[in-house]
């Protein structure tokens, strides 16, 4: 029995807002705002904004995905749960626990699961491929980042 297109896109949405609330729960508070920051870090807003950007372009590239290829596509939507769950795992980890460097180790984690998703994407919709490459700019930003926030701060980890 095939899924209707409507709850397959309710699927995704559901499952990148569920992994989106991780950072609603772990919120950078007090902690964070103690922290000494490098000079490029992106300005508060931002990130809000990006990440908002970045849950849609994934959901819609899953969506495409399971639109193109259905069951046979369950290699590259299981990669695609494992990146989820990896990012929301780093909220809990740097905001949650403050351990930037689990964090940094779960951010390096979500940057090869977001690369798999890309690569095993690709043959199912380039056009799902190419709306997963912010996800791994972002990534790739927020781990040098991290990898800076433990370099200045080798106390608060």
């Amino acid at each position: 029995m095939s899924v209707p297109s409507w709850i397959a896109l309710g699927v995704f949405i559901l499952v990148n807002l569920a992994a989106a609330s991780s950072g609603g729960r772990f919120r950078p508070g007090a902690w964070y705002a103690g922290l000494a920051k490098p000079g490029w870090t992106p300005p508060n807003w931002a990130f809000p904004v990006v990440w908002t950007t970045i849950f849609c372009l994934n959901a819609a590239a899953g969506f495409l995905v399971w639109q193109a290829s259905g069951p046979q596509a369950g290699a590259a939507l299981a990669l695609y749960g494992l990146s989820l769950a990896l990012n929301a795992a780093w909220s809990w980890l740097f905001f949650g626990r403050r351990r930037m460097d689990l964090a940094l180790i779960d951010v390096g984690l979500l940057w090869l699961s977001i690369a798999a998703v890309i690569a095993a994407f690709l043959p199912h919709s380039p056009l799902a491929a190419l709306l997963v490459a912010p996800y791994l700019l972002w990534v790739t930003i927020a781990s040098a980042l991290n990898l800076r926030m433990i370099q200045l701060n080798p106390a608060a980890s």
